[in-house]
């Protein structure tokens, strides 16, 4: 029997803002806070948050091995970034990663998770914050996407995403841009898509951010090594409806007290004073993958037992 590979990721709370994180260049000797460990076969991944009403509100996917279907929890901290509630917030019958939150201009909370697997991008609204969620129609998306990430920016919003490819398997090395007048559409390609090509520094991995020289910084993913293996900003310095030109800066592993969680880093996002960032352990051992394949085979069972 061959050796199984599992990726476990663990969501943590970095003590500094995103901008000081990018300036720092590492993310080495900053103090950081761990979400609880949520059990076997189970991970916290793709962590965005919102503070509201002096509590910070972080959404996350939940995944199981043993049901293969990404869900959206949240998790609820107080100042001290305590954990003080956490729920299931999002559940659909396809696979839900990558919650962006944001706020809409009359008040409201949107959020805009992956969705590719539904074979259309989707946008929710909460009807009881945190808790309750409704998706938004007439959204017109530029297909469905692999981590759209979107920023608001020079009077317009901005979409960077990897194109979802419904008959291959999604591509990691390739970075597009849409724009749009509202977050609800309509979008418009850039007419330079791909505006990247770069297994190392193209997929989004987080929040972008802009800096106080007016750069952009959009983490993206460096999936050379491995999928999620760090997360490499990259600087950009023009943006606008006809041109885009960026660089790679060097990237951002997970250091050697984060262990066991070293094997890799995919996700940065800006929360205030916190930044958001998941790390992975990677299993190679047989009992992990055979633990999870004898407890599927347990439950079809069961379920067969049921029937007479």
């Amino acid at each position: 029997m061959g050796l199984g590979r599992t990726d476990i990721w663990q969501t943590g709370l970095i003590h500094r803002s995103m901008p000081d994180v990018l300036r720092a260049g590492t993310l080495a000797d900053m103090p950081v806070t761990w979400l609880p460990d949520p059990g076997p076969f189970r991970f916290i991944a793709d962590p965005f948050g919102i503070w509201h009403e002096d509590r910070l509100y972080l959404f996350a996917e939940a995944y199981d091995y043993r049901v293969k279907v990404g869900r959206i929890d949240v998790f609820i901290l107080d100042r001290t970034l305590r954990v003080i509630a956490h729920a299931p917030v999002l559940v659909e019958p396809w696979h839900l990663s990558y919650p962006v939150i944001l706020r809409d201009r009359d008040g409201s909370f949107l959020m805009m998770p992956e969705s590719g697997k539904s074979g259309v991008q989707r946008l929710y609204r909460a009807t009881d914050f945190p808790y309750s969620w409704k998706e938004v129609e007439g959204c017109a998306f530029p297909g469905p996407m692999i981590d759209a990430s979107p920023l608001f920016h020079d009077g317009r919003w901005w979409l960077f995403h990897t194109p979802w490819h419904e008959e291959e398997r999604p591509r990691v090395d390739t970075l597009h841009v849409a724009w749009a007048d509202s977050l609800t559409g309509p979008w418009h390609p850039h007419p330079a898509n791909p505006v990247r090509r770069d297994i190392h520094s193209a997929r989004p991995g987080g929040t972008p951010v802009v800096m106080d020289d007016g750069t952009i910084i959009l983490p993206t993913q460096d999936c050379a090594r491995t999928y999620g293996g760090a997360i490499t900003p990259l600087a950009i310095t023009t943006l606008n409806t006809r041109e885009f030109a960026a660089h790679p800066l060097p990237p951002l592993t997970a250091p050697p007290a984060w262990r066991p969680a070293t094997d890799g880093l995919h996700t940065l996002s800006a929360a205030g004073p916190v930044t958001l960032v998941d790390a992975k352990q990677t299993s190679r051992s047989v009992i992990g993958r055979a633990g999870v394949d004898l407890h599927r085979m347990a439950r079809k069972l069961t379920r067969r037992m049921l029937r007479y």
